[in-house]
């Protein structure tokens, strides 16, 4: 996986989740929605593009009720086509809807989400990985060799392995992410980009980051490049693969992969 390196940054997460969505759009255009998606088993190019464009239409309602407790329902009008050969187009006019929306969404907004940010910038965020993952997905289907900006995947990173601890009603093997007091380094290659996750008999979460984390001792460690650090914490790549490096514990590895799947 190739990475843009456009060093440091504050990330804005509304442009990104238009150019994201944009990049999608682009790959799947005139594409054979039958083709099948590697990533995603089961799945074809159609599948993903409708899962993405529900998600946008979902999220947009969220926000746009600044709901503060869990919704009961996830119905909504997708407005969805017909015809499959409506879809791409269809997937654009989701992702607008959504822009319109996180346009006039102050970010910090108290609003209830699943994971630790509870604010309506958590939406934001989540949806700009729910994106970039699926583009990626999309082009790897496709034959593309994707590229990832770094400081986007960095903040991908962080942005799962915070909010995972609070993941376990759609994940629930997390629920098996235990261990007295074990830890695990995520650490970058190509730059700035590191974390610690501690793993307690009653639960688990991220304890350090950036340079305390690096700096902290490890019971197992991951090495890699930011964007393929991202695309291993999904599920995309193997750790076994030869672009990481895999220190100490692996039995301890071998937990955290089996139980981490978002």
């Amino acid at each position: 996986m190739s990475t843009s390196d456009h060093g440091p940054a504050r990330i804005d997460h509304r442009a990104a989740v238009a150019a994201e969505s944009a990049r999608f759009v682009s790959a799947a255009k005139g594409a054979d929605l039958a083709a099948p998606v590697p990533s995603c088993p089961g799945w074809t190019l159609a599948d993903l593009v409708k899962h993405a464009g529900s998600v946008q239409r979902w999220f947009a309602v969220l926000l746009r009720q600044r709901i503060q407790e869990r919704p009961l329902s996830r119905d909504v009008d997708l407005r969805l086509p017909e015809h499959q050969d409506g879809y791409v187009d269809w997937l654009a006019a989701s992702a607008a809807e959504a822009a319109e929306v996180f346009a006039t969404t102050d970010s910090d907004a108290p609003m209830w989400a699943w994971g630790a940010d509870q604010h309506a910038g958590f939406w934001i965020r989540r949806m700009l990985f729910e994106t970039l993952v699926h583009r990626v997905d999309a082009e790897l289907a496709l034959g593309a060799d994707p590229v990832i900006d770094r400081a986007l995947a960095v903040d991908g990173v962080d942005e799962f392995l915070v909010n995972l601890p609070y993941a376990a009603p759609f994940a629930p093997k997390t629920a098996l992410l235990r261990g007295t007091d074990r830890t695990v380094r995520f650490s970058c290659t190509d730059g700035d980009g590191d974390w610690l996750v501690r793993l307690r008999p009653d639960g688990f979460g991220p304890e350090a980051n950036g340079p305390e984390a690096k700096e902290l001792p490890a019971d197992a460690t991951v090495r890699g490049a930011a964007a393929d650090l991202l695309l291993l914490v999904y599920g995309r790549l193997d750790r076994t693969a030869d672009r990481f490096e895999l220190l100490g514990d692996q039995e301890l590895l071998a937990h955290w992969f089996a139980n981490s799947e978002f």
